[in-house]
């Protein structure tokens, strides 16, 4: 018997979004509830497959700056301070990708 197919939780969509704004607008640190809600989100629900590569993306992104944060000798008080420029841009590029490819994937069929 096939399963019925779920609606994607909103929080998940919501959460997708709320990275790139939060990283743009210096709240960095604070970006890691939303993506993990994002990326537990689309981890678990199958329909949303086409999105895992993109999650991971954003994920290792994110990680990334992350720890070169906590490994920094001199490393500041906010994360959005320590991040380079171009890693706060691919940053909040992986984020609105993921969330504009979330939107092209669920477009109605034309018939």
């Amino acid at each position: 018997m096939p399963s019925t197919p779920k609606p994607t939780p909103r929080a998940v969509i919501i959460s997708a979004w709320a990275v790139p704004v939060m990283v743009a607008g210096q709240f960095a640190m604070l970006a890691i509830i939303p993506l993990g809600i994002a990326a537990a989100g689309i981890l678990r629900n199958r329909q949303l497959r086409g999105l895992r590569g993109w999650v991971a993306a954003l994920s290792a992104a994110y990680a990334a700056g992350l720890l070169l944060w906590a490994i920094g000798p001199d490393r500041e008080t906010s994360l959005s301070k320590e991040l380079h420029p171009a890693h706060m841009v691919v940053i909040t590029a992986l984020g609105v990708a993921l969330a504009v490819a979330y939107h092209l994937g669920r477009r109605p069929v034309a018939r």
